[in-house]
């Protein structure tokens, strides 16, 4: 009977389904974040009210619920995609929900001088946001978009649901066909906290890069 040692690689593997789920995910959460967190700043009721019903709905409802809500209602309704499709569009429609409020957060966060500012120097509303007011704000939503982007990471493990090949599906394919569950789950176990490193880091370097340095400051 094999052991849980020479399933090892084949645990591994599913890592690369798991990477991908996050970074599309990761893709698509900040743009639903832009678009729900600006709506939600709007004047219009038009955009504001929906963008909250909206996120309001991904935030109060379980994610389990709403993964399995897209893979087995929706082709009752015709809308028939994978199960790497739904993965995707679940983890970004999620995450986007509580990631419009880090934007809306910053964006309400920057000081009402800087608005004052912009439009004494007579500038348009796209110029305030492009050169002024998003650069500020970006530095405010980075520390937040973090915690949500390992989260993604996170909850790309419950995609074994649906029949996903990640590495939670593989490591509980591994414990029923060997009969070992410490190894398989300890493996996942660390590989998610190596993965949630380099995302902690690459956050980290993006916040270095973004926060303008003192004078005589030096990066180590």
């Amino acid at each position: 009977m094999p052991s849980s040692s020479d399933f090892l690689p084949l645990i591994l593997a599913g890592a690369v389904l798991n990477i991908e789920l996050t970074l599309l995910g990761g893709l698509g959460a900040f743009i639903v974040a832009f678009i729900v967190g600006f709506a939600r700043l709007s004047n219009t009721a038009f955009l504001r009210v929906p963008a909250r019903i909206f996120m309001e709905f991904f935030r109060g409802t379980s994610i389990f619920v709403q993964l399995f809500w897209a893979f087995f209602v929706l082709p009752i309704f015709g809308i028939a995609l994978t199960p790497f499709q739904v993965g995707a569009i679940v983890l970004a429609l999620n995450a986007g929900a509580y990631m419009s409020e880090v934007v809306r957060g910053a964006m309400l966060a920057l000081p009402r001088e800087q608005f004052e500012a912009c439009i004494a120097l007579n500038l348009s509303k796209a110029q305030r946001l492009c050169y002024v007011l998003l650069p500020q704000a970006l530095r405010l939503m980075i520390p937040p978009f973090s915690n949500n982007i390992v989260e993604i990471l996170k909850g790309t493990s419950v995609m074994s649901l649906i029949s996903l090949s990640d590495m939670t599906f593989r490591a509980q394919s591994v414990r029923v066909q060997t009969g070992d569950t410490a190894l398989p789950f300890l493996t996942i176990l660390a590989v998610y906290f190596i993965l949630a490193l380099c995302l902690w880091t690459g956050m980290r370097w993006v916040e270095r890069r973004l926060t303008p340095k003192k004078s005589g400051e030096r990066n180590i």
